[in-house]
């Protein structure tokens, strides 16, 4: 007798301890269903397109200052105006990042509130709201607005990436002339041409070896460099909009639905 009830025992509690774990196991997997998936990638990539564009561009701005100031404009007065815009561009960088940061974390927050309204809205514990519905519009039509703004920087950017390949195409042509060159100190590059710097900027050009020392300088070399992963940097940023912006028209929908009485969900959800 005693032996069975302290089998009986043993067994009861190896029971409550695998419906322990179980449990666990079930929470866990409860929480990660939860998660708006989408959201949090989109997130994640565009603190990381953000974080490259803003600080790789402004110091690859600050080094084409320089650059410029030591090569092709060396009056103060004739690059006043170029100055004041690579300034100002650097104050829009801060703002971008400061607003992109604020405006990741909304988005994922409203992510995780479209998640849980529609997983109590299926077990008929929450209804949504007409506010919850035109929040989630709202985020829908800035997201598409922002998408389209960096759009337009992103192709911006790739202007310096363009200017800067151009140069550098320049010097290694410089350094291995083809055949029917026969001086090399008549390959040059004049900056004035692109309307960086007015065309009584002096000496606004670099031709044969002073071209070649201009490429062989940090500021040139980094600033190429960084141009290119603020670029990318925007492309990442840019298919995070776009992520946001499929996320955010997908809650849009399903609480809309779910507004009418609906239960079901497609297929295709960011949460599960």
């Amino acid at each position: 007798m005693a032996h069975c009830r302290k089998t009986r025992c043993n067994g009861k509690r190896k029971q409550a301890e695998n419906e322990k774990s179980s449990g666990c196991f079930e929470c866990c997997i409860k929480c990660l269903g939860g998660v708006p998936y989408a959201s949090l990638v989109a997130t994640i990539l565009c603190f990381s397109g953000v974080a490259l564009f803003c600080g790789c561009g402004h110091v690859a701005l600050t080094g084409t200052l320089t650059m410029l100031e030591n090569h092709f404009s060396q009056i103060t007065t004739d690059h006043a105006t170029l100055t004041i815009v690579i300034q100002t561009m650097q104050y829009v960088i801060y703002g971008i990042a400061s607003f992109f940061f604020v405006y990741g974390i909304i988005l994922l927050a409203e992510g995780f509130y479209t998640t849980s309204a529609v997983k109590k809205e299926l077990q008929s514990q929450f209804k949504t709201t007409v506010c919850g519905r035109c929040i989630t519009a709202t985020f829908v039509f800035l997201t598409y607005i922002l998408g389209l703004a960096f759009l337009g920087i992103f192709g911006f950017s790739a202007i310096p990436v363009f200017l800067f390949y151009n140069m550098w195409t320049t010097c290694a042509a410089m350094k291995s002339p083809i055949a029917n060159i026969t001086d090399p100190d008549s390959i040059c590059v004049d900056v004035r041409q692109y309307g960086i710097i007015p065309w009584n900027a002096t000496p606004g050009k670099a031709c044969g070896s002073t071209l070649g020392d201009i490429c062989s300088t940090s500021e040139f070399y980094l600033s190429f460099h960084l141009y290119i992963v603020a670029c990318a940097g925007a492309g990442a940023t840019l298919i995070a909009l776009l992520i946001y912006m499929m996320a955010t028209t997908y809650n849009y929908a399903v609480l809309k639905f779910m507004s009418h009485g609906g239960r079901r969900s497609t297929k295709f959800s960011e949460s599960y």
